[in-house]
C-alpha cells in the first residue's frame, strides 16, 4: 500500500456495508487509507457490484479496470506506464 501511496496516488476502498461496519473493518486490518459505505448503493450503480479496481487519474478518466483482487505489481507497472506517477 504505501508503494501505491508513493506514487502520486490515491487508494480508497467502498464498500456497501453500513458505516460502522467499515470503521469496525479498518480497525481491525489496520486499514490507514479512505473507506466509504456506499449503504445505498450509488457508487455500485456508477461503476459495478463486482469486486473491481479502477485506476482513476487526476482528471476522472478510468485508465485500468481490474477484475478481482489485483495484482498489485500489475497496477504499479500501469501507473508508470501512465506517467501518473509524477
Amino acid at each position: 500500500m504505501a508503494t501505491l501511496e508513493g506514487l502520486n496516488t490515491q487508494v480508497m476502498g467502498i464498500s456497501g456495508d453500513s458505516l460502522d461496519t467499515v470503521k469496525r473493518f479498518a480497525g481491525e486490518f489496520g486499514i490507514t487509507y479512505p473507506l466509504v459505505s456506499d449503504r445505498g448503493g450509488a457508487i455500485k450503480k456508477l461503476y459495478s457490484g463486482e469486486r473491481i479496481n479502477y485506476l482513476i487519474d487526476k482528471t476522472g478518466t478510468i485508465r485500468l479496470i481490474v477484475r478481482g483482487v489485483p495484482d498489485n505489481r500489475v497496477i504499479i507497472d500501469k501507473i508508470k506506464a501512465l506517467g501518473l506517477d509524477k
